[in-house]
């Protein structure tokens, strides 16, 4: 558990380390999540101090991470089968790619390094991620897993 809030804390400094939240509106998000859980990428959006596209664009700037509008992508079932949808939901990510023995993955947070890992171990492969929106990763995910429940 230490290590997610340590990655999450991440993506909330990087955040006010670009002036696109305050430290202040930080602080609120990480209590909220403490009281209720959930990622806090998500939680920032839903409390309206920050658009989904400012994340991505700021992993991008920081991390190089590629980014990847998910809407016009097509993703073969039999790499959505890879991973669990319990599991896609959980992390908001959803599997794109496997080339041999590396699987991509669209991530609204790359940095949960907790979701990679748990990925890595579930599928036995070398992972790489891209960054997409919470709302492109949502939709992704109803269309790809809505009969693998």
């Amino acid at each position: 558990m230490a290590i997610r809030r340590i990655i999450n804390k991440q993506l909330g400094e990087l955040l006010v380390d670009r002036g696109i939240i305050t430290q202040s509106q930080l602080d609120k998000a990480l209590s909220a999540q403490q009281e209720r859980g959930g990622l806090i990428g998500e939680i920032l959006v839903e409390l309206g101090f920050v658009k989904e596209e400012d994340i991505a664009q700021s992993l991008t700037a920081q991390y190089g991470f590629p980014y990847l509008p998910l809407a016009n992508y097509d993703i073969n079932t039999e790499i959505i089968s890879i991973v669990p949808a319990r599991v896609a939901r959980q992390y908001l990510l959803v599997p794109i790619d496997k080339i041999g023995n590396n699987l991509t993955l669209a991530m609204s947070n790359p940095l949960n390094i907790q979701a990679i890992e748990d990925i890595e171990l579930l599928t036995g492969c070398s992972i790489q991620t891209f960054v997409s929106t919470s709302a492109d990763i949502k939709k992704a995910i109803e269309k790809y897993y809505k009969d693998k429940e």
